[in-house]
């Protein structure tokens, strides 16, 4: 029985991915202290914060890596505890570093893949997605010649393979230069576009602002705030420059939330090693 027959009407109507109470600490470090959200099917969902906030934590609990101390978590209709292989048929998941093999050329990258889930037609499959992520004129060169952000849409393009209706961004700009990253930002929105949901963690407020339908502030292992950029503006009364209305930045917004008690790394930089919790 395939996933589709599986699901109700209720489910594919409802949020694709549902999360309450989320719990989890490794010893006495409590990484995610309750955290609550929903994402709506077919949009970029965005969970900001900064370095150890708990965004990585998050996404391996929802993409069944991790298993939470307490709270529920749903993708796709699926229970990320009790219905795990459902939920992994159900997504997919690009890391902060692109999962590509430098030896091969980006085609054989993608046919390989679709041959490994075992889908008709591995080569149409291919020469779609290169066309798709403007890969084709680079097709049969090897990766080890692609710049960070060939690279990481190729990444981004054999998640793909398969049409997940979700698909986990963990950090994807991490390391890249400006034009790679906004490559890398077009490319998700054209996933949006199609149909696909996207939750993507970041801690760059501007890729935040650029990309997501809804953000979610993560801050100490707890949502602080959730709401569309507008709404989350609306947190701050607009200030008056020179007599002129100025509507304040995200940036405002998020440190006036946060507030800054020089415990947690800034959003907006990376950790030296790229990582985060």
């Amino acid at each position: 029985m395939s996933i589709d027959s599986q699901m109700s009407t209720e489910q594919v109507r409802g949020p694709v991915i549902q999360v309450q109470g989320l719990e989890k600490s490794y010893k006495d470090l409590h990484v995610l202290r309750g955290v609550d959200f929903d994402v709506a099917r077919g949009s970029i969902f965005a969970l900001l914060g900064s370095n150890g906030a708990g965004k990585t934590t998050v996404v391996r609990i929802l993409s069944t890596l991790l298993k939470p101390d307490a709270g529920t978590a749903s993708v796709n209709g699926f229970d990320v505890a009790t219905q795990a292989a459902n939920v992994q048929e159900s997504i997919s998941l690009t890391g902060q570093f692109a999962a590509v093999d430098e030896i091969l050329s980006g085609r054989e990258n993608l046919v390989l893949i679709a041959r490994l889930r075992h889908l008709r037609d591995p080569g149409r499959i291919a020469d779609d997605l290169l066309a798709r992520f403007s890969l084709t004129d680079a097709a049969t060169r090897k990766v080890s010649t692609y710049s960070g952000g060939m690279r990481r849409r190729l990444d981004i393009a054999m998640s793909l393979i398969g049409n997940p209706p979700v698909i986990f961004l963990d950090e994807p700009t991490t390391g890249l230069d400006p034009q790679a990253r906004l490559e890398v930002w077009q490319a998700v929105r054209e996933l949006a576009g199609q149909g696909t949901t996207v939750l993507l963690t970041t801690q760059h407020l501007d890729e935040a602002e650029q990309l997501a339908d809804r953000i979610a502030v993560l801050h100490r292992g707890r949502i602080i705030a959730n709401g569309t950029l507008s709404e989350l503006k609306q947190l701050l009364p607009p200030a008056k420059v020179e007599y002129v209305e100025k509507q304040p930045t995200l940036e405002d917004v998020f440190l006036a939330i946060v507030g800054d008690d020089g415990t947690d790394s800034k959003v907006g930089a990376a950790s030296p090693d790229g990582t985060n919790n």
